[in-house]
């Protein structure tokens, strides 16, 4: 996305930012769940079928929340949520397609690779099978056929993570990428470089590989001691690289995108700078609520524009209170 794409996103959405957030106050990777509910609160709906799919990799709590929040959201209309991941796009598209011969009454995607999904998602919409697009993919959700992306606007998020190291005295950072071709991620780092303003250099490691991982950011540390910040974009690597950073004898500041129960310990603790909450329970469970409201009511929300959830910031400050939350596996 070009520079002046960026900008204007950025102006664009911070109202609906202001606006969304004053209105509110994963599996393992080839997986599938059903969940059948039995819409006991009513609402309108019944009987309908929204398929998920993601990226997710084994062991990645962040979508165990989503799913969650998905699993709550159709109990409420009486309907139904079935989950799919894996980190190969080609395997999404699969899963995307057969929830097309399934027909589904819904689609939730990560759109982490717009390239890679466009084709199945265009199969899905002259199905006549509505989108909500959920994470990544903000800019690109209209292109594919969304009636609306939930999630946060990652290139903004990465430049409030920059200003917030910038603000912190750091001068040379790294950007952990932990996915190739996940758009969302490239934007965090671009957005993080923007309002930086030291060097940022980016290493990719393998999220299916934590201890690899964190061993690959302890040798970046070790051969480089000028740097002074780390930047991880999930929460299971943002606490790998505590313990990378305390091995290599550096004193490194550490903060993560995203949240789980052992990141939000290691921002009570100190050990992380911060963490960034993009409410990863709300893009599971409004994207079901969207999808009644279009079916039943031909209503959409957002205006073109994404429904964020973030970003939000958890420090030292408001750990507590947040983890509460996460032990219910609702953040």
């Amino acid at each position: 996305m070009s520079a002046s794409l960026k900008k204007g996103l950025r102006w664009a959405v911070l109202g609906t930012a202001v606006a969304v957030s004053l209105s509110l106050a994963a599996c393992t990777a080839s997986t599938v769940k059903t969940t059948p509910t039995s819409g006991a609160s009513g609402g309108g709906g019944g009987g309908r079928t929204y398929a998920i799919v993601d990226a997710a990799t084994a062991g990645d709590t962040f979508w165990d929340v989503v799913k969650t929040g998905a699993e709550k959201a159709a109990s409420i209309y009486g309907d139904k949520v079935t989950y799919q991941s894996d980190p190969d796009v080609q395997k999404q598209s699969q899963f995307i397609e057969s929830a097309i011969a399934q027909k589904v009454d819904g689609l939730i995607v990560a759109l982490n690779n717009t390239s890679g999904l466009s084709s199945a998602l265009k199969d899905a919409t002259a199905a006549g099978i509505p989108i909500v697009t959920i994470n990544s993919g903000a800019e690109d959700s209209a292109s594919v056929g969304a009636i609306a992306h939930v999630g946060q606007t990652e290139y903004i998020a990465g430049q409030a993570a920059g200003k917030r190291f910038a603000d912190a005295g750091a001068k040379y950072a790294i950007c952990v990428i932990h996915e190739v071709g996940n758009i969302g991620l490239e934007d965090r780092c671009d957005g993080f470089t923007n309002t930086f303003g030291g060097k940022v250099d980016r290493i990719q490691v393998d999220i299916s590989n934590i201890a690899d991982a964190g061993n690959t950011i302890k040798s970046a540390l070790i051969s480089n001691p000028s740097i002074d910040a780390v930047i991880t974009l999930n929460a299971n690597l943002g606490v790998a690289a505590t313990q990378s950073v305390a091995e290599a004898g550096s004193e490194a500041k550490v903060a993560t995108f995203d949240l789980s129960t052992d990141a939000l310990k290691a921002v009570q603790s100190g050990k992380l700078l911060f963490a960034i909450d993009q409410q990863q329970y709300l893009q599971g469970y409004l994207p079901v609520v969207l999808l009644e409201l279009y079916i039943t009511n031909g209503n959409t929300l957002g205006g073109g524009l994404p429904v964020l959830t973030g970003p939000g910031f958890v420090t030292k400050d408001n750990a507590a209170s947040v983890l509460k939350f996460a032990e219910n596996g609702t953040r």
